[in-house]
């Protein structure tokens, strides 16, 4: 995978982007961070200068990213979800613990996490009219503002929550939202012992606010925070906000 690097600190920090983005996700965090910390931002199998995965199966998706952590886990990591992406970074995690290499990780911070399957990722993602629906939400002007307008309280007035789909190719964005769905429930990965710090923006979703308390059941021992002043991004909306949180669950990694 390509690798994009912020930060020149001794404390690693692996950020994987979500669905819609790539590594200039994490772009808005640089000039946050600690001045200890680097953090390593790839793009995915697939998007932006990374090849696509030998297959689309979230065991090939998983296995690479299981390969950049043992490369970069030197001598500590922290994993920093975006959005889906904190969902494969638990994969990560999950087939580290099989592999017996758990000590790779030492923290995961979760930016606006699902916990549930929200209704229309099954439209996008069925086999008949996933791809027409797809289409006419993101990949056209009309459907992206229109879907901006709906959305208008689940954001900054001046974020985009569509930004970045037009660049997308389809079939890319479906496959990835297809990964998802072979991972049963979030209770897998229960038993992930790390210290864990769930961040949601204050005017994020419902399904998001959801999905926090269901990690809090899965996790008793997780960090849930809320940002204020941002919505479904707040790597975009509130940085400064996301990068505290962050500082705080590196302390781990400093001991």
């Amino acid at each position: 995978m390509y690798v994009e690097r912020y930060g020149d600190g001794p404390i690693r920090i692996l950020g994987l982007h979500g669905w819609s983005g790539d590594h200039r996700t994490f772009a808005p965090l640089r000039p946050h961070l600690p001045a200890d910390a680097s953090l390593f931002a790839p793009d995915l199998p697939g998007y932006g200068r990374s090849p696509a995965p030998k297959q689309w199966r979230l065991n090939a998706v998983t296995a690479e990213i299981v390969d950049l952590v043992r490369n970069l886990a030197r001598p500590r990591l922290a994993i920093l979800g975006n959005c889906s992406g904190g969902l494969l970074g638990l994969c990560a995690v999950k087939e580290l613990q099989r592999r017996g290499l758990a000590h790779f990780v030492d923290s995961i911070v979760l930016i606006d996490p699902l916990a549930f399957w929200p209704w229309y990722f099954s439209i996008f993602t069925s086999r008949s009219i996933g791809a027409y629906a797809y289409a006419c939400s993101f990949q056209n002007p009309v459907g992206r503002w229109l879907v901006n307008k709906a959305l208008a309280g689940r954001r900054r007035e001046d974020t985009d929550l569509t930004e970045g789909l037009e660049q997308i190719p389809s079939h890319l964005a479906l496959n990835s939202l297809r990964l998802l769905r072979e991972i049963p429930n979030v209770d897998v990965f229960r038993d992930i012992r790390v210290p864990i710090t769930i961040l949601y923006g204050k005017k994020t979703f419902t399904s998001v606010r959801r999905s926090a308390e269901r990690y809090r059941q899965v996790w008793p021992q997780a960090v849930v925070k809320e940002i204020p002043g941002s919505g479904h991004i707040p790597l975009r909306e509130a940085p400064a906000a996301v990068a505290r949180a962050l500082e705080e669950n590196l302390r781990c990694l400093r001991s």
